[in-house]
Protein backbone atom coordinates (compact mmCIF):
# COMPACT_ATOMS: atom_id res chain seq x y z
CA UNK A 1 0.00 0.00 0.00
CA UNK A 2 1.34 3.41 -0.95
CA UNK A 3 1.18 6.21 1.63
CA UNK A 4 0.85 9.84 0.59
CA UNK A 5 2.23 11.10 3.91
CA UNK A 6 4.87 9.63 6.14
CA UNK A 7 3.53 7.77 9.12
CA UNK A 8 6.11 9.39 11.41
CA UNK A 9 5.60 13.13 11.23
CA UNK A 10 8.67 14.07 13.29
CA UNK A 11 11.56 15.12 11.16
CA UNK A 12 13.83 12.15 11.77
CA UNK A 13 17.50 12.64 11.05
CA UNK A 14 17.50 16.41 11.31
CA UNK A 15 19.34 17.97 14.21
CA UNK A 16 16.47 20.10 15.51
CA UNK A 17 13.38 18.04 14.53
CA UNK A 18 11.43 21.10 13.46
CA UNK A 19 11.96 23.28 16.54
CA UNK A 20 14.26 25.85 14.91
CA UNK A 21 17.32 26.35 17.05
CA UNK A 22 18.38 23.38 19.16
CA UNK A 23 17.88 25.54 22.28
CA UNK A 24 14.18 26.02 21.68
CA UNK A 25 12.96 22.55 22.63
CA UNK A 26 14.21 22.69 26.20
CA UNK A 27 11.99 23.21 29.25
CA UNK A 28 9.38 25.93 29.05
CA UNK A 29 11.70 28.90 28.70
CA UNK A 30 11.06 29.50 25.03
CA UNK A 31 7.29 29.77 25.54
CA UNK A 32 7.38 32.11 28.52
CA UNK A 33 6.55 29.54 31.18
CA UNK A 34 4.17 26.60 31.35
CA UNK A 35 0.40 26.94 31.07
CA UNK A 36 -1.06 30.19 32.33
CA UNK A 37 2.24 31.45 33.76
CA UNK A 38 2.71 35.15 33.08
CA UNK A 39 -1.02 35.75 32.62
CA UNK A 40 -0.79 38.91 34.75
CA UNK A 41 2.55 39.95 33.26
CA UNK A 42 4.10 39.21 29.89
CA UNK A 43 1.10 37.23 28.49
CA UNK A 44 -1.48 39.84 29.53
CA UNK A 45 -2.48 40.75 25.97
CA UNK A 46 -3.30 37.10 25.25
CA UNK A 47 -5.54 37.01 28.35
CA UNK A 48 -7.34 40.22 27.40
CA UNK A 49 -7.93 39.06 23.85
CA UNK A 50 -8.72 35.35 24.18
CA UNK A 51 -9.70 34.72 27.83
CA UNK A 52 -11.30 37.93 29.15
CA UNK A 53 -13.26 36.09 31.90
CA UNK A 54 -10.21 34.30 33.32
CA UNK A 55 -9.59 36.75 36.15
CA UNK A 56 -12.14 38.26 38.53
CA UNK A 57 -15.36 37.15 40.17
CA UNK A 58 -19.02 37.66 39.44
CA UNK A 59 -22.26 36.66 41.10
CA UNK A 60 -22.48 35.49 44.68
CA UNK A 61 -22.81 32.29 46.70
CA UNK A 62 -25.41 32.11 49.43
CA UNK A 63 -24.31 31.15 52.91
CA UNK A 64 -24.81 27.39 53.52
CA UNK A 65 -27.12 28.09 56.47
CA UNK A 66 -29.50 29.95 54.13
CA UNK A 67 -29.62 27.30 51.41
CA UNK A 68 -32.72 25.20 51.96
CA UNK A 69 -32.60 21.60 50.81
CA UNK A 70 -35.58 19.73 52.26
CA UNK A 71 -35.48 16.00 53.05
CA UNK A 72 -37.86 14.38 50.59
CA UNK A 73 -39.89 11.19 50.37
CA UNK A 74 -41.89 9.85 47.45
CA UNK A 75 -45.57 8.93 47.51
CA UNK A 76 -44.68 5.33 46.54
CA UNK A 77 -42.29 5.01 49.50
CA UNK A 78 -45.01 6.21 51.89
CA UNK A 79 -47.39 3.61 50.42
CA UNK A 80 -44.79 0.84 50.97
CA UNK A 81 -44.28 1.93 54.60
CA UNK A 82 -48.04 1.85 55.19
CA UNK A 83 -48.42 -1.59 53.59
CA UNK A 84 -45.63 -3.06 55.78
CA UNK A 85 -46.65 -1.41 59.08
CA UNK A 86 -50.43 -0.82 58.91
CA UNK A 87 -50.89 -1.29 62.65
CA UNK A 88 -48.50 1.60 63.51
CA UNK A 89 -50.57 4.29 61.73
CA UNK A 90 -53.80 5.91 62.95
CA UNK A 91 -57.03 5.63 60.98
CA UNK A 92 -59.54 8.52 60.64
CA UNK A 93 -62.75 8.26 58.59
CA UNK A 94 -61.44 5.09 56.92
CA UNK A 95 -58.24 6.87 55.82
CA UNK A 96 -54.77 6.14 57.14
CA UNK A 97 -53.08 9.20 58.70
CA UNK A 98 -49.36 9.60 57.93
CA UNK A 99 -47.40 12.49 59.47
CA UNK A 100 -44.25 12.69 57.38
CA UNK A 101 -42.55 15.09 59.84
CA UNK A 102 -42.52 12.31 62.46
CA UNK A 103 -40.51 10.24 59.95
CA UNK A 104 -38.07 13.22 59.69
CA UNK A 105 -39.07 14.24 56.16
CA UNK A 106 -40.20 17.69 55.04
CA UNK A 107 -41.44 17.40 51.46
CA UNK A 108 -43.52 14.78 49.62
CA UNK A 109 -42.73 14.11 45.94
CA UNK A 110 -44.93 12.36 43.39
CA UNK A 111 -42.98 9.28 42.27
CA UNK A 112 -44.83 5.96 42.68
CA UNK A 113 -48.45 4.90 43.22
CA UNK A 114 -50.90 5.00 46.12
CA UNK A 115 -53.08 1.93 46.68
CA UNK A 116 -55.36 3.23 49.48
CA UNK A 117 -56.75 6.62 50.57
CA UNK A 118 -54.44 8.43 53.01
CA UNK A 119 -54.27 11.71 54.87
CA UNK A 120 -50.65 12.78 54.49
CA UNK A 121 -49.30 15.66 56.60
CA UNK A 122 -46.10 17.43 55.52
CA UNK A 123 -44.50 20.87 55.29
CA UNK A 124 -44.51 20.87 51.46
CA UNK A 125 -45.98 18.87 48.56
CA UNK A 126 -45.10 18.82 44.89
CA UNK A 127 -47.98 19.30 42.44
CA UNK A 128 -47.77 15.68 41.22
CA UNK A 129 -47.87 14.38 44.80
CA UNK A 130 -51.02 16.37 45.58
CA UNK A 131 -52.69 15.09 42.40
CA UNK A 132 -51.89 11.45 43.18
CA UNK A 133 -52.98 11.68 46.82
CA UNK A 134 -56.30 13.30 45.89
CA UNK A 135 -56.86 10.88 42.98
CA UNK A 136 -56.59 7.97 45.46
CA UNK A 137 -59.26 9.59 47.63
CA UNK A 138 -56.94 11.05 50.25
CA UNK A 139 -55.91 14.51 51.48
CA UNK A 140 -52.65 16.44 51.42
CA UNK A 141 -52.42 18.58 54.56
CA UNK A 142 -49.71 21.24 54.69
CA UNK A 143 -48.46 21.98 58.19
Amino acid sequence: MIRKRRKVKKIRGSRTCGYGSHKKHRGAGSRGGRGMAGGHKHKWIHIVKYKPDHFGKYGFTRHPSLVKEPRTINVGEIDELVQKNRDKFKVEDGKIVVDVTELKYEKVLGKGKISCPMIIKALEFSEKAKEKIEAAGGEAVEL
